[in-house]
């Protein structure tokens, strides 16, 4: 017996209608009632049906004529086509269009039973081999996000809920934090991973063009539109697109943006008639959009519409323990095609430990890139690193006059972030559990060494 499923049934006669309702029930499903092919993108739009039931014959659109829309839009869902007119000739097209199966009326309530588990079967299977390679994608596009610290597995975490699913992504972050690499992992997570991934910049395109190069223009609609142009959410149907700086969009535009993620159409410039989509819209932002929606250069019904699930990706100064990790991966990229060796000195990591990073992940892999140009032996250096060390006035990060000063006040912070936890501390640090015991003994000795003579000094004062 088939698991629960929610089944939609696409029907302009009543009386079929409701036989095939109380078939379905007795089945032990949920049955949704369409009478048209209006009212079944309307049905859809609320809810994702787990199998479609589509009359072949009806007033106005037909459903062979409906039947690419709703494969497009429900990929995952078999659809059933029904006729009380079959022919060879529909049944062939309707399997050409994507249809699983073909019943001709009239048909008896055994008949509906053994359709309906069969094509549930193989719908089930199918999203079970999607969500599958989902995951599997997912995992191979993460391993572009590198660190262990606590704000990437979070995100990481995060990542693996909101990838799946079909719902709209705000990510947020300062500039060069890899919003961009956060996005793409998001799409190749997702069932649409074999399907188009399209970005655009908001910030890089003229506010009076981008219009047409999101949607898209008719012929004539300007000078210089000597053809009819897809724009970037047709180019993106099916698959995923990524409006980045999405802040920076003119706010006459955000109407239109609005519509196009509300009602999944839009008009093409110069166009009249809609055009319907499937899009899946990832949005990134290195600015507040709740000071842009205050200032009113931002509306907030977009806002609101976009954030529906918020991704915050964390700053580099907050994440120094990934630091040697990204340095380390940094160095291999750029020294991959040599065969020299070449490592970076206890030094220069101390001094890339104690920078704020503000250009973040994208400054660091340009610092590190740089510094191999500098360096004419084999150990990079701190003063290969040409930073600006006085934006470390704020940091956070571990202080101290010595290396040794630094590594202990590094350790025992991040010590303290894990509550006292040596092994999730030796994971974040990339060092052994050992590693870090050791290193506390030798502190605790340290200490009782300094209260030792502290207490002697006492001593001999008082004498």
């Amino acid at each position: 017996m088939t698991a629960h499923a929610r089944i939609l049934v696409v029907d302009d006669e009543p009386l079929l209608r409701a036989f095939l309702e109380e078939t379905v029930l007795q089945l032990g499903h949920t049955v949704i009632l369409a009478a048209s092919a209006q009212e079944a993108i309307e049905q859809i739009q609320v809810g994702t049906p787990d199998l479609i039931m589509l009359d072949i014959r009806m007033k106005g659109r037909d459903g062979l004529s409906l039947l690419p829309e709703l494969r497009q839009r429900c990929p995952n869902a078999p659809v059933m086509m029904m006729t009380g007119h079959g022919t060879v000739e529909s049944a062939v097209q309707a399997l050409r269009l994507g249809a699983f199966d073909y019943l001709t009326k009239p048909f008896s309530a055994d008949a509906i039973e053994i359709a309906v588990q069969r094509a549930l079967s193989v719908g089930a299977l199918k999203r079970e081999n999607e969500a599958l390679r989902g995951r599997l994608s997912l995992q191979n596009a993460m391993v572009g996000l590198i660190g262990r610290s606590r704000p990437m597995e979070e995100l990481k975490s995060t990542l693996k809920l909101v990838a799946p699913s079909r719902s709209t992504v705000l990510i947020q972050g300062e500039s060069g934090t890899g919003k961009e690499l956060v996005s793409r992992a998001v799409h190749e997570g997702s069932p649409r991973s074999d399907k188009p991934f399209i970005k655009i910049n908001c910030a890089a395109v003229p506010s009076g063009l981008l219009e047409s190069e999101l949607f898209g223009h008719e012929k004539g609609a300007f000078t210089g539109a000597v053809g009819r142009t897809k724009g970037k959410f047709e180019q993106a149907d099916g698959g995923t697109l990524l409006l980045d700086e999405i802040s920076e969009m003119d706010v006459a535009l955000q109407p239109k943006l609005l519509r196009a993620l509300q009602e999944r159409e839009f008009y093409r410039v110069g166009g009249r008639e809609p055009v319907r989509v499937d899009v899946r819209v990832l949005a990134t932002t290195n600015a507040d959009l709740r000071d842009r929606v205050s200032e009113g250069s931002f509306r907030e019904d977009l806002f609101y519409r976009l954030n529906v699930v918020p991704v915050r990706v964390a700053p580099l100064r907050n994440r120094r323990e990934d630091i040697p990790l990204l340095a380390k991966h940094f160095l291999s990229e750029v020294r991959e095609d040599s065969a020299e060796e070449l490592r970076i000195s206890r030094g220069a990591m101390e001094a890339l430990l104690a920078y704020d990073w503000p250009g973040n992940i994208r400054e660091l892999m340009n610092a590190v890139e740089r510094a191999t140009i500098l360096c004419a032996g084999t150990e990079l250096l701190a003063e290969h690193f040409v930073l600006e060390m006085g934006s470390t006035s704020t940091q956070s990060g571990p202080v101290g006059d010595t290396i040794a000063e630094r590594e202990k006040s590094w350790i025992l912070e991040i010590l303290e972030k894990e509550n006292g936890n040596r092994t999730r501390t030796a994971k974040r640090l990339g060092v052994s559990v050992r590693t870090i015991r050791n290193k506390l003994s030798l502190y605790a000795k340290q200490r009782a060494a300094e209260e030792e003579q502290m207490r002697a000094e006492s001593l001999e004062r008082a004498s």
